[in-house]
């Protein structure tokens, strides 16, 4: 079984490293918050003050961190976890970030004999407990054969993307397609609801039809069609509008990095900074068909 550090256990990095202690992994857990480390060791785990410490201790390191930001304050610098990692040992970035972050951290890793991946995730906090999620991962074949036992722990699906960075890309546009995709179920049922259409009966043909898709089928924007859906409990987040602002806007980032129109990805995410600063950050963003119907 592997040494783990696991630096970052909120929402989603908890529940990660709860599922690697149920398999019998040690995990060293590192976090700001007091009572996430409460809830780590009481399920077997171990709490650590700093990530240079588990990096020194660890055979495997996954972060799981906010922004491009903290990757970079964690893992570069001579209290970091590349400086203090020993040789070989497997580094696990699950956050979404930039690519350009997640390329140079690589790099960084790379001069200093250790193996690295970007690995971020969807399936959101439910996935996270139920260790259904997607990775989608960047990096050396070497490196994912080496990780990917470990991750199958934490998910269902486990994706090669390709090199450094890959798994960014994907993750981010990926998103770009759900938050596309939420904003559009959302105006069709509030189209509907004008024209006195019900949402069973548009659930029902459109999920059956050309307009089937995952924002419709599995996380339905109304109450009543998807009994597991978010809109069954007042949008209570299982991914917030302020995460998925934050993907488009990576998305939009990348896009003008690389001279690309996404006029949509663009709409979109003007349309969730809306929501978001009309202060429905911390709601699911599902609920954005509130913002579109009011």
């Amino acid at each position: 079984m592997a040494r783990i550090g696991f630096v970052g256990l909120g929402n989603m990095g908890l529940p990660m490293a709860q599922n690697l202690l149920k398999a019998g992994h040690q995990v060293e857990g590192v976090d700001v918050n007091p009572a996430s480390i409460e809830k780590l060791t009481a399920a077997g785990g171990v709490g650590v003050e700093t990530a240079k410490s588990a990096a020194a201790r660890a055979d495997v390191v996954i972060t799981m961190l906010p922004s491009g930001k903290e990757v970079r304050e964690v893992y570069l610098g001579s209290s970091g976890i590349i400086a203090n990692a020993n040789p070989g040992t497997l580094l696990i970035d699950c956050s979404t970030i930039d690519v350009e972050t997640a390329r140079a951290v690589a790099a960084e890793a790379e001069k200093k004999g250790l193996l690295m991946l970007d690995a971020p995730v969807s399936g959101g906090v439910g996935g996270a407990t139920a260790a259904t999620l997607t990775f989608m991962v960047g990096g050396s074949g070497q490196a994912f054969v080496r990780a990917e036992s470990l991750l199958q722990k934490m998910g269902k699906t486990i994706v090669h993307a390709g090199g450094a960075g890959n798994g960014q890309a994907a993750k981010i546009c990926n998103n770009m397609i759900l938050g596309v995709s939420m904003i559009a179920v959302s105006e069709a049922f509030v189209l509907a609801e004008k024209l006195g259409l019900d949402h069973q009966k548009l659930f029902d043909i459109s999920s059956k039809s050309s307009g089937q898709c995952w924002s419709l089928t599995t996380y339905c924007p109304v109450p009543g069609p998807v009994p597991t859906s978010p809109a069954n409990r007042d949008y209570q987040a299982g991914f917030t509008a302020a995460m998925m602002l934050k993907d488009l806007k990576l998305s939009q980032e990348a896009a003008k990095a690389t001279g690309t129109k996404t006029e949509l990805g663009a709409d979109a995410a003007r349309i969730y900074s809306q929501y978001v600063a009309s202060g429905e950050a911390s709601r699911d963003f599902s609920g954005i068909i509130r913002f579109i119907r009011d």
